[in-house]
């Protein structure tokens, strides 16, 4: 609040709503010795000015200060405190400023200086109750803020994951390879109509969850990755090599398939150029990671699915999802969860 925009317009006006409100309780006997009006405005005018210019600096210096005291005590609190001893020293400076000014000998007098300090208090007591007001208002609305751009990542990955779990392009690749294995081995395309069948029957029944098993998850990336093999064959390579207690842990439903998904979609699968995909647990994340190799052709994208996994983990825990892009390689690590129910 102290660093408003107009605080020099402020302040002005806050020296003049003093006067006015001095010269008719009191009139020109604030102290004990006649103070001409002009005087006694410029000493309520440079009272006003010091008080908020020094509560300023010590607004921008609050966070290094709260440093000190370990971020236990309230800011406001702080500052509070700061104010005081910065009326002490306004009122002290202008007291012993306005007796020369006057024609008068320089001293320190108890009575003068405490009238002037209860002035000094009034205003700083006012200036910090408004400060309080403007902090608590800033921090409800950034809240808000917060909140809404929660809401609206987490709506963006929901219509995301669902996107992804009813993508077209895979359902009719899909169709397509069931067509031509039909009539080459009977089989193998009812194993393939029988895995298709179980990846989508798992997104239809889990959309709506926030977590699911880990054992839950591979179950479900084991069809997926059935229906990757069959369709790339050789040109992609998949090292499953998750290792943890499945049922003890928990993870956003479909993100390891967003993150194939991804890879896929980013990168060259050819039989020149296989695509590398290993899964893998370690630390207590599980990480799916590609050797990367961009298509020259960048398919489109709308550049929210890794934000979005991101945001949907804000929601689940305080672990953040890590995203690493070198060596050749691309990794996207994901937090194992441990809840007491799913």
């Amino acid at each position: 609040m102290f660093s408003v925009r107009y605080r020099y317009l402020f302040i002005l006006l806050l020296a003049i709503y003093s006067f006015l409100n001095i010269r008719y309780t009191v009139g020109d006997k604030l102290f004990d010795f006649d103070v001409p009006f002009a005087a006694l405005f410029g000493t309520l005018f440079i009272v006003v000015f010091g008080i908020w210019e020094l509560n300023r600096l010590a607004e921008l210096r609050l966070t290094w200060i709260g440093k000190k005291f370990n971020n236990r005590i309230h800011p406001l609190i702080i500052l509070f405190f700061i104010s005081i001893i910065n009326v002490v020293v306004v009122c002290f400076i202008t007291m012993e400023a306005l007796y020369p000014l006057l024609g008068l000998p320089i001293r320190i007098e108890t009575a003068h200086l405490t009238l002037l300090v209860a002035f000094g208090f009034r205003v700083n007591l006012f200036l910090n109750c408004v400060n309080a007001i403007v902090y608590y208002m800033d921090r409800y609305k950034r809240i808000q803020l917060e909140a809404e751009q929660l809401k609206k990542a987490s709506i963006e990955a929901r219509l995301e994951a669902l996107r992804n779990q009813i993508n077209p392009h895979f359902l009719f690749n899909s169709l397509n390879v069931l067509s031509s294995l039909v009539y080459k081995d009977a089989d193998t395309s009812a194993k393939f109509i029988e895995q298709l069948s179980n990846v989508y029957r798992y997104l239809l029944y889990n959309q709506d969850k926030k977590v699911v098993t880990v054992k839950e998850e591979l179950e479900f990336i084991q069809s997926y990755l059935y229906l990757l093999k069959i369709r790339f064959g050789e040109n992609l390579i998949i090292k499953n090599e998750i290792k943890t207690d499945s049922e003890k842990f928990y993870i956003a439903p479909a993100v390891l398939q967003m993150l194939i998904e991804n890879a896929i979609k980013h990168n060259v699968v050819s039989k020149k150029n296989p695509l590398e995909i290993r899964l893998y647990s370690q630390n207590g994340s599980l990480i799916v990671s590609n050797n990367f190799q961009e298509k020259a052709i960048k398919e489109e994208s709308t550049q929210i699915g890794l934000k979005n996994i991101q945001s949907r983990y804000l929601f689940l825990s305080n672990k953040e999802v890590e995203i690493q892009n070198s060596e050749g390689r691309f990794s996207v690590k994901i937090p194992l969860l441990e809840v007491t129910s799913a």
